[in-house]
C-alpha cells in the first residue's frame, strides 16, 4: 500500500475550511494622515495653551488682575476647543482592540528571585532611612513597571494563524504552517511564543491513553519559537504535529506567550479559535488485514468471473464461448477443448459496511472500545485499499450511506465518517437490509453472535467477525 502522503488532495471546499485552521480576518490598516494631522494640531494648541496660562501667572504676580484673567480665559478656551473638537475625532479613528486583549499572567523564577530582593531592599531602606536605598528601590519598582509595559507593547498589534494540512491521517507526522503578523506600523516584537492552552495532567493522560481521544483533543500540543517579529511583517515557522488518534480535534484558544524583556513575567494573551481538525484513521496496513485480505480477494474473484486478465480457471470449451479464450496447451493435454476463464475487473464493486453495535453481554466497557476500534482501523485499512486498485465502491454504517462510486470519489467521506464514529446501541437493522442486496459483493466488518447473521447474507459476503 502506498503512503497517503502522495494521495493527490480533494477539492472540497467545506472539507478544507474544516482541515484549515482559524485564522484572523483583521487586516493591515494604512497610515492615517488625517489623525496625526489632527494630533499635531492638538499638540500645537495645547503648548498655546500652556503659554497662555503661564502669562496669565506672570501677570497675575505683576498685579495685572485684567490681564491674567483674559489669558487665563485664553488658556481654558483652547483646551476646551481641543477637548470638545480634536480629542472626540482622536478617539474615533483610534484602535481599541488592545484594551480587550485577555491576559494571563505568572510569575517565573527569575521574578521571585527579583521580588524577593526588592523586599530585601524595601525593608533595609525603612529601617535604616538612606536615601540610596530608597532610590534603590524606586529603580527596582520602575523596572517591574517598564517590564510589564515593554511585554504589552510586544503582545500588541500581533496576529496568529495556524494552518494545517487537509488531509490528517492518525500516527503520521504532518508539518502545520504557524504565522505571526505584525500589524504596529513604528514597532516590532521580539520573543514570542505561539502557545496552546495549559492542559491537565489528568486529561493529558486519558489522552496519551486512548481514553479521551474522542473528546476534542487539543490540536497545537508543543510551543513555536519567533525570535524577532520585524514592524508591518510577517514571521513563519514550520512545526511538526502528530495525532495519535483519530477523532475531531478541536482548539478553542491560542496562546501568544513573552517573557521580555526581563523574563520576570510570563505574560500570556489568549486569542480566542475556532480551529478544527479532523483526523482519519490510520490505513497502514495492520495483522487482520493482511490475514484477511487474500480471502476477500479469492470471495470476490469468485462471485465475479467474466472477460479480464487474471486467470480464473481453465474449463471445457461450451459454444457460447470466443474461440479466442481457448487454451491450446490444455486442449493438447486433454484431448477436448479447453478455454480460459478470467475475473472480470472491470466490475469489482464493493459494498464495505462496518456494524457499529458491539453487544455488551459480560464485556467490559474497555473490551468494547477495543472491538471497536479494532473494527474501524480494519475498515480504514480496506477503505485504502479499494481506492488504491480503483474499485467500485460503496459504503454502509449506521446512520450513513454512500453511493456507489469509484473509490476515489468517496474515500475521504469514508474516512471523514470513520474518524468520528462511535459504537451505537444494539440495532440490527442494518445487517437485516443488507440481504436485499444479493447482486452486490459484501465485505461486513460485525461484533454480532455468528448464530444472529442472516443466512442470505453468507453466499455474496465476507464477515469478519470482530471479536
Amino acid at each position: 500500500m502506498s503512503s497517503p502522503d502522495v494521495v493527490k488532495r480533494e477539492s472540497s471546499r467545506e472539507r478544507g475550511r474544516k482541515a484549515r485552521a482559524w485564522r484572523p480576518s483583521a487586516t493591515g490598516a494604512p497610515i492615517d494622515w488625517a489623525a496625526w494631522r489632527s494630533f499635531a494640531i492638538a499638540v500645537v494648541a495645547l503648548g498655546c495653551a500652556l503659554l497662555l496660562a503661564l502669562y496669565s501667572s506672570v501677570a497675575a504676580e505683576d498685579g495685572r488682575i485684567w490681564a491674567a484673567g483674559t489669558f487665563a480665559v485664553m488658556a481654558l478656551a483652547v483646551a476646551g476647543w481641543v477637548a470638545f473638537t480634536v480629542v472626540p475625532a482622536l478617539a474615533r479613528r483610534t484602535p481599541l482592540q488592545w484594551l480587550a486583549y485577555r491576559m494571563d499572567y505568572r510569575l517565573t523564577r527569575e521574578g521571585i528571585v527579583y521580588l524577593a530582593g526588592i523586599f530585601v531592599v524595601a525593608l533595609a531602606a525603612v529601617n535604616t532611612g538612606n536615601n540610596l536605598l530608597f532610590m534603590t528601590l524606586a529603580c527596582l519598582l520602575a523596572g517591574i513597571l517598564i517590564s510589564g509595559i515593554i511585554s504589552h507593547v510586544v503582545l500588541s498589534g500581533v496576529e496568529l494563524r495556524l494552518d494545517l494540512p487537509e488531509h490528517i491521517f492518525a500516527g503520521q507526522p504532518v508539518l502545520a504552517l504557524a504565522e505571526l503578523i505584525n500589524r504596529k506600523q513604528m514597532l516590532p516584537s521580539f520573543s514570542l511564543r505561539l502557545v496552546g492552552p495549559r492542559v491537565p495532567r489528568r486529561k493529558r493522560a486519558e489522552e496519551k491513553s486512548g481514553r479521551g481521544k474522542h473528546a476534542a483533543g487539543e490540536i497545537l500540543t508543543t510551543p513555536v519559537y519567533f525570535p524577532y517579529l520585524p514592524r508591518q511583517q510577517a514571521a513563519r515557522q514550520a512545526v511538526e504535529l502528530v495525532f495519535p488518534h483519530r477523532g475531531i480535534y478541536r482548539q478553542d484558544t491560542l496562546g501568544l506567550q513573552t517573557r521580555f524583556p526581563f523574563g520576570f513575567l510570563e505574560k500570556t494573551r489568549q486569542v480566542e479559535s475556532s480551529m478544527e481538525a479532523v483526523v482519519y484513521p490510520s490505513v497502514a496496513p495492520s495483522e487482520e488485514f493482511y490475514e484477511i485480505l487474500p480471502l476477500v480477494t479469492g470471495e470476490l474473484e469468485s462471485l465475479l468471473r467474466g472477460r479480464g486478465h487474471d486467470l480464473y480457471s481453465i474449463r471445457e470449451y461450451q459454444t457460447s464461448d470466443s474461440a479466442r479464450h481457448v487454451d491450446w496447451k490444455a486442449t493438447a493435454r486433454t484431448g477436448a477443448l479447453q478455454v480460459r476463464e478470467f475475473a472480470r475487473e472491470d466490475e469489482r464493486r464493493v459494498l464495505l459496511v462496518l456494524d457499529p453495535v458491539v453487544p455488551g453481554g459480560e464485556k467490559s466497557p474497555e473490551a468494547r472500545r477495543a472491538a471497536f476500534e479494532k473494527g474501524v482501523a480494519l475498515c480504514a485499512s480496506l477503505a485504502w485499499h479499494f481506492y488504491e486498485i480503483n474499485s467500485v465502491l460503496s459504503f454502509r454504517s449506521a446512520g450513513v450511506e454512500t453511493r456507489m462510486a469509484p473509490a476515489g470519489e468517496i474515500i475521504y467521506d469514508i474516512l471523514h465518517y470513520l474518524a468520528g464514529a462511535k459504537p451505537a446501541d444494539s440495532d440490527r437493522s442494518l445487517l437485516g437490509d443488507l440481504a436485499e442486496l444479493p447482486q452486490t459483493f459484501k465485505i461486513i466488518l460485525t461484533a454480532q453472535p455468528r448464530g444472529s447473521i442472516p443466512t442470505s447474507l453468507w453466499t455474496t459476503s465476507y464477515i469478519t467477525f470482530l471479536d
